[in-house]
């Protein structure tokens, strides 16, 4: 019985030197009995940056499709108009044309950034009213209380959003064209006037106290030239005539 027993030990550890042995898992062997080799990269984002935020905020107003007549028919374009701030009181505007609608609209955001424009604002609201007029659009625009929000619509709110205009009221009171309506509220915006700028009675008073000042000081300040004291007139002897002569 123990030489058996002995034999059966045997058997069996020869079988498991024999046998291929299983590695851990993720280092084993190849094939099926071998385990999973090593793992590849990642396919997730995990480690890709999150993407930048953009410098200015980019609006498409309005698209159209126009047409321009050539021998043999009609060549259809699209013009696209886009409006671009940063909300911090710069603003641009862009009129352009393209193949396609996309084409249309790069152009016009590359040209609203060359043409932007700083705009005076006053505690997230405009200074003083101003009105302009382009061409056929005439564009008025108020400032209002904290909580009023944009009383405006279409193009002018567009516009006065981007600008970083958060209370305000508006009026159109011309054309409905969508484009001389933006250059229209640009117009408007460009005009304003920060307070220490204004001229009031107040202003022209303080002024005034000011260059009087100032003229009294360089009156003090200013050398005194010495005169020469003043010489007797003396009358000069009238020439003798023939007759005292004789």
């Amino acid at each position: 019985m123990a030489e058996e027993a002995i034999k059966q030990a045997a058997a069996e550890v020869a079988a498991q030197t024999q046998a291929p042995a299983r590695g851990p898992r993720g280092q084993g062997g190849q094939g099926r009995d071998g385990g999973r080799g090593p793992r590849g990269p990642r396919r997730d984002n995990r480690n890709q940056q999150p993407p930048e935020e953009k410098q200015f905020d980019e609006r498409v107003v309005h698209i159209d499709r126009v047409a321009r007549v050539v021998k043999g028919g009609r060549r259809f374009r699209f013009r696209a108009l886009v409006v671009v701030g940063d909300r911090k009181g710069k603003v641009g505007i862009g009129l352009a044309k393209g193949a396609d609608v996309t084409a249309a609209v790069a152009k016009a955001t590359d040209v609203a950034k060359k043409q932007m424009v700083k705009v005076t604002l006053y505690k997230g609201t405009l200074p003083h009213e101003a009105e302009a007029k382009v061409s056929g659009a005439r564009i008025l625009i108020m400032p209002a209380a904290p909580g009023t929000g944009l009383i405006a619509g279409g193009v002018v709110r567009t516009v006065l959003e981007v600008a970083g205009v958060s209370n305000a009221l508006s009026k159109s009171l011309g054309s409905n064209n969508k484009a001389n309506i933006a250059y229209a509220t640009i117009a408007a915006l460009t005009s304003l006037e920060p307070a220490k700028n204004w001229v009031t009675s107040k202003h022209k008073a303080a002024t005034a106290t000011q260059k009087s000042a100032e003229s009294k000081v360089e009156a003090k300040t200013a050398p005194v030239k010495k005169t020469s004291a003043a010489k007797p007139a003396t009358k000069k002897a009238a020439p003798k005539t023939k007759k005292e002569a004789k």
